[in-house]
């Protein structure tokens, strides 16, 4: 597999119209159904002045390309969406490019990186595509041999006729199946005859990620550009007074110094130079705005947990009654803190604003917003301002936004020049857009017999929105339940943290179950598994979520990890649905030396079709990874609205040696595939903390854990 560098629309046309003689099939990324496709001619393409979204060449040599409109971001799509086309046309993988398709809103749908959206929005799309290639192709050599389609086989970009053993590959057949129509409707495999999905194939971007070669934004480079480090306020609710930027502005390689928005930016010839000038710079600020610390938040949190003025989400049953006669009721509170995104690429972005026009490159998971804020700061149309992605060093949410994005607009609109804007390790901390800090508070009612008959969950979030989802998992499956929700609006920015509000509310809701189910005198498997069951016999209003998929997961993740049967282990479960996919996971502990030690986790996915087995074994235990980690250790605090924690020796990111064993398996139910990069991470928090409460006794209620009163107890 080999990779074609970033081309553009135009120039993806001309490549593909320099094989000669072969077959371009354009394909429609637009709507919901199956895609649209077309034979193209070869004077159409090098003229550039299609009208398809997206393409499938194949050369007269075999080889395929397809465009690929999705960021990639880490999570395999580069990988993945050569790899479905190529499975309906039966071709050989190594024989396979991909091109990373520039923003184009008219062309093509969904180009964003995030809710793990990018597989199942794609997946007929792409299987279309492959298949209406390899139907025409096999229509061309039935043709040249005047036999019929029906007694034609394909298999690795070849066609062959089973009496008579003749064989064509499909570069032969290329420029005869340019001429064919195009069929409307095709017929997909049944995944029984998958060859490629399913299996474990290499990310294609391995070897020049390996190598060194320009992939990232970091990595790009244009002639002539400057250079840009922004100073930003030094704590949240500050605004510039005065800059004094004489000393800065003297210093060798700086071209300019300017200001924007409650920004300066000091612009240069080199990265080095901008940085230690922007050292040099004076600037004085002033409040405009609450200057917040950590301990005003804890004191909303206790505020609004008592508050009679929260927002409901749902409410089924008569809760209060509920409570009243309940035999016992379970309480507990959980909080999480601030988080930054802490990608292993920092921020960076460039932009060429022109008076005709703006160009720019770089790391996005959502191209369109970062051009349409542009257009709007420009006072231009959109189509005037194009946008080609990079491969991301890391995003988790964070380049959902656009600010950096807009340093580099700004910036270079101000300067009159092409600009990259970089981010060091400190802005991109500092900078804000964290995960929101929450707090929840639990409560359930129990029945004589340990049934839980009542359920509430308050929400309070520092920027949250809406720090619950009222519709998962215990919702409906309790005939009385309450859930509502604030949220305090502060200076500090927030935004989409991996899997966002799930990411903590999977923690401190499958806690809390195994509180709940710890008081009834239940197994902790078998006490969800009866809850869901309750749900599925007669729910308690609408059941937005698929019972069957999460007993499934369930029930396989306990007997993979022998729930319950092992001697000297301390077992924790946990069970979540996000993102359309079902993951269940189990944490083991053990003692050593008299302290408990994380050794194993089990992870049971149900997320539909795995298109390849090892990207999406990567992706979960990535997710585990990052979910253990920081619910162990993330911590971000903040002194009078500026943040505690600059870069990574007083923030900790979990190391090598702290990760456990990891074990991932999957439910094949054969359904249509749903997300993946997100779903793993929400349930293992509780895995790992319902195992060291077995270990221990010791309930961990707070992330991080290491600064848990109960963690610090038994280390």
């Amino acid at each position: 597999m080999s990779i074609l560098p970033n081309t553009n629309r135009r120039d993806f046309m001309k490549l593909a119209a320099s094989a000669g003689g072969g077959l371009l099939l354009g394909f429609n990324w637009l709507g919901a159904g199956t895609a649209n496709a077309a034979v193209v001619d070869e004077a159409a393409v090098a003229a550039g002045s299609l009208e398809f979204n997206s393409f499938l060449s194949i050369a007269p040599d075999g080889t395929i390309t397809i465009f690929s409109p999705n960021p990639e971001v880490g999570q395999g799509i580069k990988t993945a969406f050569p790899l479905i086309v190529a499975e309906e046309l039966d071709v050989d993988w190594t024989r396979v490019k991909v091109v990373q398709a520039p923003l184009d809103t008219k062309k093509f749908e969904r180009q964003v990186a995030g809710g793990s959206g990018s597989i199942p929005h794609s997946w007929d799309r792409l299987r279309t595509a492959g298949a209406t290639a390899r139907l025409m192709l096999v229509e061309a050599a039935a043709n040249r041999w005047k036999v019929p389609a029906s007694e034609l086989t394909t298999d690795k970009g070849v066609v062959t006729h089973k009496g008579s053993g003749r064989k064509l590959s499909y570069g032969d057949l290329a420029q005869d199946a340019s001429r064919l129509t195009a069929p409307k409707d095709v017929k997909l495999k049944d995944a029984k005859d998958y060859k490629l999905i399913g299996q474990s194939i290499k990310n294609v971007d391995n070897k020049p990620i390996l190598t060194g070669e320009p992939l990232f934004g970091l990595d790009f480079y244009r002639e002539g550009m400057l250079f840009a480090m922004v100073q930003r306020p030094e704590a949240f609710g500050l605004k510039i007074k005065s800059v004094d930027a004489a000393a800065a502005k003297a210093m060798p390689g700086i071209v300019d110094v300017v200001q924007f928005k409650n920004n300066v930016a000091v612009v240069g010839k080199s990265t080095w130079q901008v940085k230690k000038a922007r050292e040099a710079l004076k600037v004085e600020y002033e409040k405009d705005g609450d200057l917040e610390s950590s301990s005003d938040h804890n004191r909303i949190f206790s505020e609004l947990m008592d508050s009679p003025n929260a927002t409901v989400r749902r409410k089924d049953g008569d809760v209060e009654a509920a409570f009243k006669k309940a035999a016992k009721v379970v309480k507990s509170e959980y909080q999480c803190p601030f988080l930054p995104h802490s990608p292993l690429e920092p921020m960076n972005f460039f932009a060429h604003v022109r008076p005709d026009g703006a160009e720019l490159v770089g790391p996005t998971q959502t191209p369109e917003r970062a051009r349409n804020e542009a257009a709007k700061f420009l006072g231009m149309p959109p189509e005037k301002v194009t946008v080609e992605m990079t491969r991301m060093g890391g995003g988790f949410g964070r380049r959902l936004a656009a600010d950096y994005v807009m340093d580099a607009v700004e910036v270079s609109s101000l300067v009159k020049a092409p600009v990259k804007v970089i981010w060091t390790r400190e802005d991109d901390m500092t900078g804000g857009n964290y995960r929101p800090a929450v707090r929840y508070r639990f409560e359930a009612a129990l029945d004589a017999q340990g049934n839980m008959i009542g359920y509430k969950l308050r929400g309070v979030g520092i920027n949250a929105g809406n720090p619950t989802r009222e519709d998962n998992f215990p919702a409906a499956a309790v005939d009385n339940l309450l859930i509502d929700s604030f949220d305090h609006k502060s200076p500090i920015t927030t935004g989409p943290w991996r899997a966002p509000i799930t990411n903590f509310l999977a923690f401190a809701e499958q806690s809390f179950l195994d509180e709940v189910a710890q008081a009834a005198g239940k197994d902790p498997v078998q006490f969800r598994i009866d809850l869901l069951e309750k749900a599925k016999k007669s729910p308690a209003g609408e059941v937005k979520y698929d019972i069957d998929r999460m007993i499934a997961v369930t029930k396989l993740a306990a007997e993979k990890a022998d729930w319950g049967k092992k001697k000297g282990v301390s077992q924790g479960f946990s069970l979540y649905f996000s993102h359309r996919s079902y993951v269940a996971q189990i944490g083991e502990v053990v003692m050593q030396k008299g302290k408990p030690v994380v050794k194993k986790i089990y992870a049971a996915a149900d997320c539909g079709v795995v298109i390849n087995q090892s990207g999406a074994r990567q992706q979960i235990m990535g997710g585990i990874v990052d979910g253990m980690g920081h619910a162990m250790y993330g911590n971000m605090t903040f002194k009078n609205g500026a943040p505690e924690q600059e870069n990574f020796n007083t923030y900790k990111l979990i190391r090598l040696n702290e990760i456990p064993e990891i074990e991932v398996f999957f439910v094949d139910n054969g359904i249509a595939p749903t997300g993946l990069g997100e779903p793993a991470l929400p349930p293992t928090g509780a895995a790992v903390a319902n195992a060291l409460f077995k270990a221990t006794n010791k309930r961990l209620r707070n992330q991080p854990f290491v600064e848990e009163d109960a963690y610090k107890s038994i280390l």
